[in-house]
């Protein structure tokens, strides 16, 4: 069997095809005009029956109150209670004039074997990075998704909203890096990912004042940049303990190695995790987060789950980016 969709803005959609025994097929349909053109694949596997055809407003509620975009409702799923207040502290106590300067931000690339170009990246500096020089921070990568660059995080507000908290003294101030990724590829044949780990953090390590501890460097994406977060963070616990997948479409090749993954953390390693999702997302991307979420509730894997209204577009992600940022530098 060949699954096909041809979405209604003119771009092309290819299927994945797996015969794995008995032929199933799980056919990745990408096709909204208002949407991130994606071509991640969902998950070439059977999900469980009891949820696979189950309405996801009525297996997940969605949040009652939507009125206010930043409210941040209760877990649907949550195997153990993960710490998502406000922090009582900042690493910044008393509160400075610095605080409410323009962040300083930089750009730069770094060269590798590993990519036909070399990685772009952009720094978004704390305020008062230079005010206080023997202050060092944790580091927050964010990942963007298909067909765009590392500047659709500033579009949807991630510095400003960052930098307003910290100001604030609602969160801890922190290092935000934005790289790029160029690729349509799964992560078999783009090295994206492996440059990041094994180049990009230590380098930024290395020239910033950092907290290079995996408790102070989190990884998170949107759509494509959600199947990054989700295939670095869990395959290489070792560097970062948040995770956050927003509207994830986890790489097809991912799924033959997930739960290795999983079995080789420590449990008491286990990178905390968020997932949300629109609930009108496109119907294979919807299907490939789920079958995640699914897979972490059955092995009691703690995580935040969210199904809110939506659909896969810069709009809902942008609704919902004080909650993502709090989420991260909840722990901070």
């Amino acid at each position: 069997m060949l699954a096909k969709n041809l979405g209604s803005c003119g771009y092309p959609r290819n299927a994945a095809v797996l015969l794995l025994g008995f032929l199933f097929v799980l056919g990745a349909s990408l096709s909204a005009c208002t949407a991130d053109p994606s071509v991640e694949m969902a998950p070439q596997r059977t999900l469980n029956p009891t949820t696979a055809t189950a309405t996801p407003t009525t297996r997940v509620p969605a949040p009652t109150d939507l009125s206010a975009h930043t409210a941040q409702p209760s877990p649907s799923k949550t195997a153990t209670a993960v710490n998502s207040a406000t922090p009582t502290t900042t690493l910044t106590p008393t509160r400075l004039a610095c605080w409410d300067e323009a962040a300083r931000v930089e750009y730069d690339s770094l060269p590798s074997d590993l990519l036909p170009l070399p990685l772009d990246f952009t720094i978004h500096l704390p305020p008062c990075y230079d005010q206080q020089p023997d202050q060092r921070y944790p580091v927050l990568y964010l990942i963007h998704g298909q067909n765009y660059k590392q500047d659709q995080w500033e579009r949807l507000g991630a510095p400003e909203t960052a930098r307003r908290l910290t100001a604030s003294g609602e969160i801890a101030p922190f290092i935000l890096v934005l790289p790029r990724d160029r690729s349509w590829d799964q992560p078999s044949e783009d090295m994206f990912g492996r440059v990041v780990a094994e180049d990009l953090a230590p380098w930024i390590d290395e020239h910033y004042r950092t907290l290079p501890d995996r408790q102070y460097r989190a990884i998170g994406g949107l759509s494509r940049g959600a199947g990054w977060a989700i295939h670095l963070g869990l395959s290489r616990w070792d560097l970062f303990g948040r995770i956050g997948a927003h509207s994830l479409p986890v790489f097809w090749t991912d799924t033959y190695h997930i739960r290795e993954w999983l079995d080789a953390i420590p449990q008491e390693s286990l990178p905390h995790i968020f997932m949300d999702i629109g609930e009108r997302d496109r119907p294979q991307i919807l299907r490939s987060a789920e079958w995640f979420e699914n897979l972490l509730t059955e092995r009691n894997i703690p995580h935040e789950w969210y199904l809110y209204p939506g659909y896969h577009e810069e709009a809902y992600w942008k609704s919902h980016i004080e909650q993502y940022i709090r989420w991260y530098t909840s722990d901070w």
